[in-house]
């Protein structure tokens, strides 16, 4: 397959994309775009998605993707032999769908809200309050779903997928991994797991180090 190109940044939401290319062993190239505090990764982004966010994944036909969940369900069912998903005709397909799209949807999308709290409407001086509020509800989603999941050694059983990579990674953002240890304690011992496959033990080094408070 000839070289893909993801335009992502460290520690952001293109790095479960990019944990998945680690997994399938899929040459790609990174093209660094720190949107969230760089204007000029924004512009740089710009020409392949509009929305000026990371990721955007351009395919070798020059096709651009955009939207982590979509992404990351695309390559798994690109490379079927990988198991990283569910198959279409299995029954466990439903659930995989039904929770890549929570944590889209009801957590990854309110980090939008963070750096520019006029995005709905609240005035600059409420940001920190802005912010808080965010973090409870992401907590709250978190326990939610958490609440609702029987985990095997994995999110869904015994199989690693992309659902597993992604909370991974989102679970990172704020209110960060403490909190989302004390809102979902099931989840929490499939992430450690995620965390130390040695698999991904150097790109983990490499785009995403852990602190020291992690």
């Amino acid at each position: 397959m000839a070289e893909l190109v993801l335009y992502g940044a460290q520690a952001s939401g293109s790095i479960a994309v990019e944990a998945a290319l680690t997994l399938l062993g899929i040459p790609h190239r990174i093209i660094e775009c720190t949107t969230w505090a760089d204007a000029a990764a924004r512009e740089r982004v710009a020409g392949v998605n509009a929305m000026r966010q990371v990721p955007a994944l351009v395919l070798p036909d020059g096709e651009v993707m955009t939207e982590s969940a979509a992404i990351l369900i695309y390559l798994a069912d690109m490379y079927p032999s990988a198991a990283l998903a569910p198959a279409p005709d299995d029954p466990l397909r439903r659930q995989f769908l039904r929770w890549m799209l929570y944590v889209s949807s009801a957590i990854y999308s309110l980090h939008w809200i963070k750096p520019d709290v006029s995005r709905i409407g609240a005035p600059l001086v409420a940001r920190d309050a802005v912010v808080d509020a965010v973090h409870e509800r992401i907590a709250f989603c978190w326990q939610q779903m958490d609440a609702q999941l029987n985990p095997g050694r994995y999110l869904l059983g015994e199989s690693l997928s992309v659902l597993d990579l992604y909370v991974t990674v989102v679970s990172r953002f704020g209110p960060w991994r403490p909190r989302f240890y004390q809102a979902a304690p099931k989840m929490a011992a499939v992430v450690r797991r995620v965390d130390a496959d040695p698999r991904l033990t150097a790109f983990w080094a490499s785009r995403y180090p852990f602190g020291e408070d992690e």
